[in-house]
C-alpha cells in the first residue's frame, strides 16, 4: 500500500497540496470551494470493545477490516453553500448561514446532488463513502470511543451537553447545528465527523461477524442506509465512533446529513 493515490493531481481538482494532515485537492463550483482529504488504505478495529461505556450490541462483534484503496473524502459535512451552488436550493431548517451543513436531505436527495455534481463540472465520480470508510476515517488511527480519545466535551464537539459520556461533566447544548469548520478536525483533518449532523452511508445494515473483511459493505438494496456521527441534539454516546444507526432512505430531518467521497474518472 502506498501513500499516494494513483491519480494525484485529480482531474477534478482546481487546487492541491500537502499539509500537516497530507494531501488534500480541491474542487470550486461557482465560488464555493470544497476541500477534499486523500484517505490512505489500512487496516482497523471496526466496532467497539465490549468493555466500552455506551456500548450497544450491533456494534458488535469487533473485527478487523481492510480499506483496500484510497479515496478522497470532503473534508465537511456538505455545505449549504456547495447544495446551493449545485442545486439552486437549500432545503435545510437552519438556513441563515451557508457554512452550515445542509440537512432535511433524504439519501435519494444526495443522490441526485452527487450526479449532479458532474453538470457543473466536477470531472469526477461522487459517491457516499460505505460503513466501514466512514469509520475508519472517522477514527484516523485511533481505537478509542472518539477520535479526541475517551472524551468529549461541547467545546470540540456539537451534541447536546446535558447528557455528557460515562460520568463526564456537563456542557453547553446549542440547539441547533454550527459551520461545519467550526470546531476541530481529527488528526486526518476531518471536520466534526463526531456530532453536529448525522451523515449518510452509502450501504445498508451490515450484520458484523467475528472475522477479518476485505472492505465490508451492507447491501444496496431495500429501504433504510445507514447513518454515522451523532448530531446537535444527541446525547454524547452517540456520537461515538462505533455508534450505529439507520434511517428511510426518503427521510428529510433536520439533524441528517451527508459527506460524500469523490475519485477521479482516470481511476
Amino acid at each position: 500500500m502506498t501513500r499516494e493515490p494513483e491519480v494525484f493531481p485529480p482531474d477534478w481538482a482546481d487546487a492541491w497540496g500537502d499539509d500537516g494532515y497530507g494531501l488534500w485537492a480541491e474542487f470550486v463550483v461557482r465560488d464555493v470551494r470544497q476541500r477534499m482529504r486523500w484517505i490512505e488504505p489500512g487496516t482497523f478495529w471496526m466496532g467497539s470493545p465490549a468493555n466500552e461505556p455506551g456500548r450497544f450490541e450491533d456494534e458488535g462483534p469487533r473485527h478487523r477490516v481492510t480499506i483496500s484503496k484510497g479515496f478522497w473524502l470532503a473534508d465537511t459535512a456538505c455545505t449549504q453553500a456547495l447544495w446551493t451552488a449545485v442545486t439552486g436550493s437549500n432545503p435545510s431548517r437552519f438556513n441563515d448561514d451557508p457554512l452550515c451543513p445542509v440537512e432535511q436531505v433524504s439519501f435519494d436527495d444526495v443522490q441526485t446532488f452527487l450526479a449532479a455534481l458532474r453538470l457543473v463540472g466536477v470531472d469526477g465520480d461522487a459517491e457516499l463513502p460505505t460503513e466501514a470508510q466512514w469509520e475508519y476515517a472517522c477514527r484516523a488511527g485511533t481505537d478509542t470511543p472518539f477520535h479526541f480519545g475517551a472524551m468529549i466535551t461541547p467545546q470540540w464537539v456539537n451534541y447536546d451537553g446535558n447528557y455528557p459520556y460515562n460520568g463526564g461533566a456537563k456542557g453547553e447544548y446549542r440547539q441547533r447545528t454550527v459551520p461545519v469548520k467550526a470546531l476541530p478536525a481529527n488528526r486526518w483533518g476531518l471536520y466534526q465527523m463526531h456530532g453536529n449532523v448525522w451523515e449518510w452511508c452509502r450501504d445498508g445494515w451490515r450484520e458484523y461477524q467475528d472475522r477479518d473483511e476485505p472492505d465490508p459493505e451492507g447491501p444496496q438494496g431495500g429501504a433504510s442506509r445507514a447513518a454515522r456521527g451523532g448530531s446537535w441534539l444527541d446525547f454524547a454516546q452517540f456520537a461515538r465512533c462505533a455508534f450505529r444507526s439507520r434511517n428511510v432512505r426518503g427521510r428529510r430531518i433536520h439533524f441528517l446529513g451527508f459527506r460524500f467521497a469523490l475519485r477521479s474518472s482516470a481511476e
